[in-house]
């Protein structure tokens, strides 16, 4: 798949999103501007529905809506407070540190560069992108398992996980479309190019799709 052709899709599934709910990580962004919510917004999405995120994030920002009082919260309470989402013990154990960290060596202000992001045990390639794409406004690419699959299925990339995905992207991918690839194809995967068995009948994008890896489908 050329440029020419990834624009139309870009363009298509950019529709296809308005039609749904937008992702609760970009929802915060939107609503806060704030890149500590987005970090630990993204911190609690991983491995949980959204449903779920978005109601631990509203739990745990009523009872503490900044750093310095997040800091300040036990860990038992951050752990009742976004309770069910998938690991809460480990994630309440991962905020108390970042928080620590941040207080301690960052002077109270989440870092805008994905390198430092990195340094914060818990905080992966997909968490830092998200952090300083929807908390500073920054170029970033953020690859998911629905970016890294769909992204290999169209047959515009060929790798094999997504930190391979998340670096072709880059060399490849325009950077217009940088800013709304993850939501639109996040959103996508969610709805129609299912992991396993995608609804191809009803794919909006079918004639531009070689359906890579497709075994089954609706």
């Amino acid at each position: 798949m050329n440029n020419k052709n990834i624009a139309q899709v870009v363009r298509i599934l950019g529709r296809e999103y308005n039609k749904h709910r937008m992702p609760v990580v970009t929802m915060i962004a939107l609503t806060k501007g704030d890149p500590f919510k987005v970090l630990i917004s993204c911190i609690l999405s991983l491995r949980t529905k959204d449903q779920v995120t978005a109601q631990a994030v509203r739990r745990l920002f009523s009872a503490a809506d900044s750093l310095q009082k997040m800091a300040r919260l036990p860990e038992r309470r951050i752990e009742k407070l976004i309770y069910p989402v998938g690991f809460y013990k480990t994630k309440a154990k991962t905020i108390k540190q970042i928080c620590k960290e941040l207080c301690e060596r960052c002077e109270y202000h989440v870092p805008d560069k994905i390198d430092e992001l990195l340094k914060f045990k818990g905080v992966g390639r997909k968490t830092a992108n998200l952090v300083v794409m929807l908390g500073y406004g920054k170029e970033g690419i953020c690859v998911d398992t629905h970016v890294h699959r769909i992204s290999n299925r169209l047959g515009y990339v060929k790798t094999k996980n997504p930190e391979e995905t998340e670096f072709a992207l880059r060399a490849k991918l325009p950077k217009k479309h940088w800013k709304h690839y993850n939501d639109y194809l996040v959103s996508f995967g969610q709805h129609t190019c299912a992991p396993v068995s995608p609804w191809c009948s009803r794919c909006p994008i079918r004639k531009f799709c070689p359906r890579i890896g497709v075994r089954t489908s609706r």
